[in-house]
């Protein structure tokens, strides 16, 4: 079964999300508490376990949340998804993907800087909340069919 590995949230944009044990992702908004929520298309962001895994063979104390990212899943296929799919995480949180992949920083993220890549503009996926509840590590994530 694919999962939620983590969901990690920071107050300002630019900064290293930290893992929240419970999360409210809120419809039209994103995850409550993190500063990338609001009225836009890249409220949630999402990685695969999997693809962090490959850069900690360079860099093993990567934390979770080092690339910004809010969700990381494990076990999804999550590099399999297209713009305008529908992921179902639990039983209510349902999040259409908007956006696969984004411009890096115009100088590159610490992670870039430190492996000589970064997987966030190549597999970053972002997504809106098309409904809302509450998630937390270990939940079920899976696309709607």
């Amino acid at each position: 079964m694919a999962t939620i590995e983590a969901i990690c949230i920071s107050k300002k944009k630019g900064m290293v999300k930290k893992p929240i044990e419970l999360a409210s992702f809120e419809e039209g908004y994103g995850i409550v508490g993190d500063a990338h929520g609001g009225d836009w298309h890249r409220q949630v962001s999402l990685l695969a376990g999997e693809s962090i895994d490959i850069v900690k063979e360079t860099l093993p104390s990567l934390k979770d949340g080092a690339f910004a990212e809010n969700i990381i899943t494990r076990g999804f296929g999550l590099l399999s998804v297209s713009v305008g799919d529908s992921i179902q995480i639990g039983n209510d949180i349902i999040l259409e993907i908007t956006q696969i992949g984004k411009e890096c920083h115009n100088d590159g993220c610490v992670i870039k800087k430190a492996t000589g890549d970064c997987i966030m503009p190549k597999e970053g996926i972002f997504a809106k909340v098309i409904h809302g509840g509450q998630a937390a590590a270990g939940e079920a994530i899976s696309l709607r069919t």
